[in-house]
């Protein structure tokens, strides 16, 4: 019997036997068992190969709702985990064990979405490919209950305790144009309440219902830490994983729309994830407290990276003329990125295709980022 990612007993149908739910189910989570039959090494970016699959298997069978996916505007409607299981660190690259079986999610948070998993089930392709690797598809699970915005409301009426949330992945907010590592209750909440109102149906006003939370949600207890990491197509994220403890004071109960809502983001937490970046794996949520487990040898190996591109950001927005503005940015990222990456051991075709430029355009960029560094060691 191959090892598992996890210990906790589970069903475990085969992929082949159809998953059903109610057509009126808004979201849903979904969890692939993936065997590798090959020892083989991955990246520490892996999850935006995972990102371009699954949009990929969208597009094959949806095109229209896979464009709205890659490009819509609004809060994404789905996200994914990383591989959870053992990652042996090798050299800068990981490696994974021949014949262990790796656990992925897929949490959809919209109608369309959800409809899409469900036509997707039923002509699943055995083999997920990410770059050069194969990953055999073994069993799916569902992992989060199929449910509705409304019955989320329902179910949290007579909710009247603390909450624990844990952070699974690394967890990050966008404030003020950085990143912003801290579970503050107002982030918390305007985090699920975008979501919520992009795609219950329910809409709720913004304003009011954050301030409630500032004056009223209480931190009891919490575990954190905080680490950097590569996430998405370009530059790095600080975040946060741990677990805290919420609830409500005394006179928060007075606003019954405003209590039934804050246990209803909260049940919507583990579906929605936290914060951004979590369509490349950041901000993956439980209702548990869920003490992380202590992999230093691995996270040294997923931190070279993210310390890389945001050390050769900085050299790069020094060296321009215009400093400052997003442009200057955005290109200053994407230099570090490609070059960092590229230190990193990766192929610069990979590179362009996770990034989405053609190859001769990341072959210019990691040419000029070469020369800008050179001449700034050139100038020390």
């Amino acid at each position: 019997m191959p090892k598992t990612a996890t210990s906790s007993k589970r069903k475990t149908p085969s992929k082949n036997t159809p998953l059903a739910w109610a057509k009126n189910t808004e979201l849903i989570g979904l969890a692939f068992d993936l065997e590798v039959t090959n020892s083989t090494s991955l990246y520490s970016q892996y999850t935006i190969g995972l990102h371009a699959w699954f949009l990929d298997q969208v597009r094959q069978i949806n095109p229209d709702l896979s464009a709205y996916l890659h490009d819509g505007e609004s809060e994404k409607p789905f996200n994914i985990s990383a591989l959870e299981g053992q990652l042996l660190p090798t050299g800068k690259q990981l490696q994974l064990q021949t014949n262990y079986t790796y656990r992925w999610q897929i949490n959809a948070i919209s109608q369309p979405v959800v409809e899409f998993l469900s036509q997707w089930l039923t002509q699943l392709p055995p083999i997920l490919k990410l770059q050069d690797t194969s990953l055999q598809i073994k069993y799916v699970n569902i992992v989060h209950p199929p449910t509705t915005y409304t019955q989320l409301l329902q179910s949290s009426i007579k909710n009247h305790r603390n909450i624990n949330l844990s952070f699974i992945s690394p967890t990050s907010f966008r404030r003020k144009g950085h990143h912003f590592p801290l579970p503050v209750p107002i982030n918390l909440f305007h985090s699920y309440l975008r979501r919520w109102n992009d795609f219950s149906g329910i809409p709720i006003e913004q304003d009011s219902f954050l301030n409630w939370i500032d004056e009223n949600v209480i931190i009891h207890k919490h575990h954190l830490k905080s680490l950097k990491v590569a996430a998405g197509k370009r530059g790095s994220v600080t975040g946060f994983t741990g677990a805290i403890s919420l609830g409500l004071n005394k006179q928060a109960v007075a606003n019954v729309e405003f209590t039934q809502l804050f246990y209803a983001l909260l049940q919507l937490a583990p579906y929605s994830g936290t914060g951004h970046k979590t369509t490349f794996g950041l901000g993956q949520t439980s209702l548990d407290w869920v003490e992380p487990e202590s992999k230093i040898s691995t996270e040294i190996i997923n931190n070279l990276l993210p310390e890389r591109i945001e050390e050769l950001t900085a050299i790069f927005t020094a060296q321009r003329k215009r400093k400052g503005g997003e442009r200057t940015e955005k290109i200053a990222t994407t230099w570090a990125t490609i070059l960092a990456r590229r230190e990193m051991g990766e192929s610069l075709q990979v590179i362009a295709q996770d990034l989405e430029i053609p190859y001769t355009t990341a072959k210019t960029y990691v040419k000029l980022a070469r020369r800008k560094l050179n001449n700034t060691h050139s100038n020390v």
